[in-house]
């Protein structure tokens, strides 16, 4: 029996977000003909944005339909830094993001951009006060609603208002949060001057039970976004090519389903998570939680395991059927230490010693218990298998 604790990563498609995509991929018919059969499409289509843009507190015309989380952040980015107007060429950035996210700021970068990096904590929360002093000026500001690794959730509200303030456009990474705490695009711009503030947010369906190769950028009205893809006038010009319907069917199911749990998730999760970690610090005394205890997904446990190497533990609970994941990037089949452990002020050798674990909707205290029952001889097998010590 497999017990998936990498709900983080992709979480199992909903039966329900199945059955929508089925029912709408049998419609024959392009939302952009005029014919009968293309406006039956395009119904489907526009209903499908009105569900989603209920949810996230925004109007439908703003709810750009992506492939995905990763699209949606390159469109957000390189969109506004295409299209800036004055000012300067910064970016401000702040130092624990998602590879998606700092990828696409290194590419901006090799065409002039300039970043300007604000402060972590140590339980990898962005630091609101060095945010705000690198906003003066800059051409756009990013960041994450919650850590994707360490679970940490960032005063999102704070992070807005300032950019408000300093009449900087903003950019949301919400793919990790989306399901696990309430968002609400029109609400985090309450007070924002036209094109500034809280201009994007990204958010990605397979997180929440949809297929994955779905997501949505919201982009306010007032945004001045220039667009990666060209060849048609669809969704405001943002993003040209025929449009994924049976995608969008699914995606609309899936979010209104993880926003009508997401309280009692909240509770249940929460429970499981503290029993996994408890678990494991008393079978394992040296394993620290990393991230902020209390303020952080509901689901997520990312722990440290000081002297065993990342990748070593992932295979020997492999072997237990029990999945879960590292807090390193992998490129190139080269492991690399934690990004965001290190901007936590940790060692490289910490960044190399990370477990994240994260449940979800159908988690259970059967897949904690796996975990327990094999997480003290896992570690003892992994301990001091570090590079240069591994037989």
């Amino acid at each position: 029996m497999q017990h998936y604790l990498d709900h983080a990563a992709t979480t199992r498609l909903r039966p329900e977000a199945r059955d929508a995509w089925v029912r709408a991929s049998e419609l024959v018919g392009n939302a952009s003909s005029t014919h009968g059969a293309g406006q039956g499409a395009r119904r489907l289509l526009e209903e499908s944005r009105e569900r989603l843009a209920a949810v996230l507190g925004c109007d439908p015309i703003e709810v750009v339909l992506t492939s995905g989380g990763t699209e949606s952040i390159n469109l957000a980015l390189k969109g506004l830094w295409s299209a800036r107007a004055g000012g300067t060429d910064a970016i401000v950035l702040p130092d624990a993001e998602h590879h998606a996210t700092m990828d696409t700021v290194e590419a901006l970068v090799s065409a002039g951009a300039v970043a300007r990096g604000v402060r972590v904590s140590s339980t990898a929360a962005i630091d609101v006060a060095d945010f705000r002093d690198r906003l003066p000026g800059a051409a756009l500001a990013t960041a994450l609603v919650a850590n994707n690794e360490a679970g940490t959730l960032n005063d999102s509200a704070a992070l807005a208002a300032s950019a408000a303030e300093a009449e900087v456009p903003l950019h949301l990474d919400a793919v990790a949060a989306l399901g696990h705490v309430p968002i609400s695009f029109r609400g985090l711009r309450a007070e924002a001057a036209a094109g500034s503030g809280l201009v994007a947010l990204s958010i990605a369906g397979h997180k929440v039970g949809a297929p994955v190769g779905v997501g949505a950028l919201v982009v306010s009205r007032t945004a001045r976004l220039s667009a990666l893809l060209h060849g048609g006038a669809q969704q405001r010009g943002l993003r040209a090519g025929t449009q994924d319907v049976a995608g969008a069917a699914a995606f609309a199911v899936a979010v209104e389903l993880a926003e009508s749990e997401r309280e009692t998730e909240h509770r249940r999760l929460s429970a499981l998570r503290e029993r996994l970690v408890s678990g494991i610090l008393t079978r394992v005394p040296v394993a620290e939680l990393l991230g902020d205890p209390a303020h952080r997904l509901p689901g997520n446990a990312h722990v440290l395991f000081p002297g065993a190497v990342g990748e070593s533990l992932l295979f020997l609970l492999d072997m237990h059927g029990i999945a879960a994941s590292t807090g390193s990037a992998c490129q190139a089949g080269v492991a690399e230490p934690s990004h965001v452990v290190t901007a936590m002020g940790r060692s490289e050798q910490d960044a190399r010693s990370v477990l994240r674990f994260t449940l979800g909707r159908t988690s259970t205290a059967a897949d904690v218990d796996a975990v327990l029952a094999a997480i003290a001889d896992v570690y003892a097998r992994a301990s001091g298998s570090g590079p240069g010590e591994r037989s």
